[in-house]
């Protein structure tokens, strides 16, 4: 909720409460939430190998050499000694080659991510997949800046350039969003824009006899045509979101935040979240400790009130919490959820924007953060969507010691108010924080944690979304192409 007041430092980690600093691990939740389990080891941990120490010199049932072997030893020596320098010798100039062509060589390409295939820069979004999991054909297209321009790496200059609309339909578009993670025209249409100055080193354009199929960046040539178009994409729209500034909570108006949804199990409101496709909703790893099982949650979406929404609910087909969150640190807390049957976009149901490149989200600007959540520490959630406009702090001003002392990582981002009064509370986890740029919104975090609600300065504390954006795109794109035939 956004609050004027509270009571006491605490987590609103669903409901969190502490008397002092960060939870223990296995801190116990309060009221209706069950304690969390321990979160998943990190993947640092499960790289450490067990040593074990062998403290018996002698084993036994092997006899010790006694004094009359000593001259047999000595014959035998030197030939064994100079036989494992050889060895040794050979080798590390093996060592010294396989480094020298593996990755020497490779300072001039680039190592496919499991590592051993070296490839020239040039096969890199060639078209053609050499790496053995095909992560040199991964992320070849993306969408820049708040026009949201189809750009595709190109191999021949290693730059991004944009992609050219001559001849370029529906297919094309639909196997577009697909290699970028989204499933089929569910997500984008593609709309001709002016690709303005990112044109000044030329375009990509289909090739001339070009064929639907395959990827689609080995269907595109370089091309220094000066009049073509560029397809973009459709989210972060509002037809009622607040122009001006206010300063505290207030109810939001139908269909300003129609990003926003309830997260709930057993019509218990628990969590937000923010539909970024019509089958994906971003939210916070955090509210899936507990309740990890997918067929327990119904997402709601399409109105302010949550009484309104009940005949609204879709299910969950799939939760993906990042594999590197910490519950003791509430580092990396987001999650996906997939849905299982699409959601119909209106007026009021509508994705956010995923903060791309080219878009300047920069710190010590205003943002909105909306959610379900108590109006104050250990109030009840409310029936109305509430929503309140902040200011995103930088990291440095974060950490602070008299802010949040160094507990805010390269994953989180913090946001509110330092003179206290307006904040993220118990229930809103998992929900946005957005901003405006080229009239856009873009979700800039998910509600994470924090000290009490609108205490001075203890600003609420998101999950980056922005550090967090290629980890975003490959959980869609793995499953997309890891399922297809339950699609």
């Amino acid at each position: 909720g956004m609050n004027n007041q509270a009571h006491g430092p605490h987590y609103y980690n669903q409901g969190f409460q502490h008397e002092e600093g960060r939870p223990p691990p296995y801190s116990p939740y309060h009221g209706m939430y069950p304690a969390p389990s321990q979160g998943p080891p990190s993947y640092a941990d499960s790289q450490v190998p067990h040593q074990t120490i062998n403290t018996h010199h002698d084993s036994p049932g092997v006899p010790q050499n006694t004094g009359q072997k000593k001259g047999m030893k000595k014959s035998h020596c030197k030939h064994i000694v100079s036989a494992f320098v050889c060895v040794l010798v050979v080798l590390a100039v093996i060592a010294i080659l396989l480094w020298y062509f593996l990755y020497y060589q490779c300072l001039q390409g680039k190592l496919c991510g499991n590592g051993g295939v070296c490839l020239s820069a040039s096969q890199w979004c060639d078209g053609v997949e050499d790496c053995p999991q095909g992560d040199d054909e991964a992320n070849c297209l993306h969408c820049y800046g708040t026009n949201l321009i189809l750009q595709s790496y190109s191999s021949d200059s290693q730059t991004w350039k944009p992609v050219c609309a001559e001849g370029w339909n529906d297919n094309y578009g639909k196997a577009a969003c697909e290699q970028m993670g989204y499933k089929g025209s569910q997500y984008m249409s593609f709309t001709q824009v002016s690709a303005g100055s990112l044109a000044s080193k030329g375009y990509m354009k289909l090739k001339p006899g070009h064929k639907p199929g395959a990827l689609i960046q080995s269907q595109l040539i370089h091309s220094l045509m000066a009049h073509c178009f560029i397809p973009s994409s459709d989210c972060g729209v509002s037809d009622a979101a607040p122009s001006t500034r206010i300063v505290g909570g207030t109810m939001a108006a139908r269909g300003a935040w129609p990003w926003q949804v309830s997260l709930q199990i057993n019509g218990h409101h628990l969590c937000g979240g923010s539909i970024i496709s019509a089958y994906w909703i971003v939210s916070a790893a955090h509210c899936f400790e507990e309740f990890s099982n997918p067929e327990i949650w119904i997402v709601y979406s399409g109105h302010v009130s949550l009484q309104a929404m009940s005949n609204r609910g879709t299910t969950v087909r799939k939760i993906i919490s990042h594999e590197k969150y910490d519950a003791a640190t509430s580092d990396n807390d987001i999650a996906l959820l997939k849905l299982n049957t699409p959601l119909t976009f209106s007026r009021e149901v509508r994705p956010v924007c995923l903060p791309n490149v080219g878009v300047n989200l920069s710190p010590e600007r205003l943002a909105w953060i909306t959610g379900w959540g108590a109006q104050h520490s250990h109030g009840p959630t409310t029936d109305r969507l509430m929503q309140a406009q902040v200011t995103i702090y930088s990291r440095d001003n974060c950490n602070r010691q008299e802010v949040l002392n160094g507990e805010v990582t390269k994953t989180m981002i913090c946001a509110g108010k330092l003179q206290g009064g307006v904040d993220a509370c118990q229930g809103d986890s998992g929900g946005p924080l957005v901003t405006k740029e080229g009239g856009l919104w873009w979700l800039v975090g998910d509600t994470s944690w924090g000290y009490g609600c609108a205490l001075r300065n203890k600003p609420g504390v998101y999950g980056n979304v922005t550090y967090f954006i290629d980890w975003i795109y490959e959980q869609m794109k793995n499953f997309l192409y890891l399922s297809p035939q339950k699609e």
